[in-house]
């Protein structure tokens, strides 16, 4: 079956965008058609990199082009919303690069502008949309565990020193909690049906460059669950999750970018659910994106709006319990 045509442009022509330019072209009907980012230079590279038939040097430019549909913001934290307050005035749809912005002052900003304007707007959890996830999802509705009682996860990486990079700079929105911690505490809010900690207890490591480098969080919810969450940028993990129920338990397997899933229930065999695609995985979103596009959805039931901006509120409180401020917040 044929399907109408979706025209992207990214804002940001970082490698994070270079991994979404590779993954777009297996998404049927996607057309990359500009690309866009502070220096005109850097837009231009990657424009002959990826095949991108038109690179500008600003977000304006980029807003202002007729053919373009849909942005992929690909950015910073510090500039998510600034970037996206400009497509969406300028009438792009957008898909914004997790976390949505910084705090939850600006993505409340975003999220007013989308709905006022009526345009699509999603968060870049692009985990949410794999397969794995999907049948976790599937499994813990069908109360294949019995009640959820506990998840616990982590996701940490050694990115080395280098003080003035994106996950080490003040200056640039860096940090553990922004960029690693994001997808347990993601993955915790999507476990829990999208309810957020009644009590948050954390444990921080703030190193020379005054940013989180490693952390640990315990979240309760009102109903008795519980959440522990790890989450560093200069320590390697196994970034696994498990799920613990009153009748079973799951385990996901590198839940980032999972590709095997085992449901353990009680008093029955272990079911491994499998994913043998040959991609990273980025494609699952744009596919969402493009059919919520498609069939005039403004947001997708994969990660609503509403959620997103609980998510970054749970992430203001746990930041707000370290007195880690960025320049962004004083504005």
């Amino acid at each position: 079956m044929t399907v109408s045509t979706i025209k992207w442009g990214i804002m940001g022509p970082g490698s994070i965008s270079g991994d979404f330019a590779n993954e777009l072209v297996h998404a049927p009907g996607a057309e990359l058609v500009a690309v866009a980012g502070r220096s005109k230079e850097k837009a231009d590279e990657f424009a002959a990199k990826y095949n991108v038939p038109r690179s500008y040097g600003s977000c304006e430019e980029l807003a202002n082009d007729p053919d373009v549909q849909i942005v992929y913001i690909g950015t910073l934290h510090t500039v998510h919303c600034e970037n996206a307050l400009t497509l969406l005035n300028a009438g792009k749809a957008v898909l914004c690069e997790k976390p949505l912005t910084i705090n939850a002052a600006e993505s409340a900003q975003m999220i007013e502008l989308a709905r006022r304007k009526g345009l699509f707007l999603m968060e870049g959890m692009w985990t949410r949309h794999l397969p794995v996830i999907a049948k976790v999802r599937e499994w813990l509705r069908e109360g294949r565990i019995g009640e959820t009682k506990l998840l616990k996860a982590e996701f940490g990486f050694d990115a080395g020193w280098n003080p003035t990079g994106r996950l080490l700079d003040p200056a640039k929105g860096g940090g553990a909690l922004l960029d690693a911690g994001i997808y347990p505490v993601s993955l915790a809010s999507m476990v829990f049906g999208g309810e957020q900690p009644a009590r948050i207890e954390s444990s921080v490591v703030i190193g020379e460059t005054g940013v989180d480098e490693q952390f640990s969080l315990l979240f309760e919810y009102a109903g008795g669950s519980i959440a522990s969450l790890q989450g560093a940028v200069r320590l390697g993990m196994n970034n696994d999750a498990w799920i613990y129920g009153t009748q079973g338990k799951i385990h996901i397997k590198e839940f980032l970018w999972s590709r095997e899933a085992t449901l353990y229930a009680k008093d029955a065999e272990p079911e491994t659910f499998v994913d043998s695609r040959d991609t990273r995985g980025f494609v699952f979103q744009q596919i969402e994106t493009m059919n919520a596009l498609r069939e005039g959805r403004k947001e997708s039931p994969a990660i609503p709006l509403d959620e997103s901006q609980a998510i970054m509120q749970t992430l203001d409180a746990i930041r707000k319990q370290w007195n880690l401020t960025y320049e962004n917040d004083r504005k």
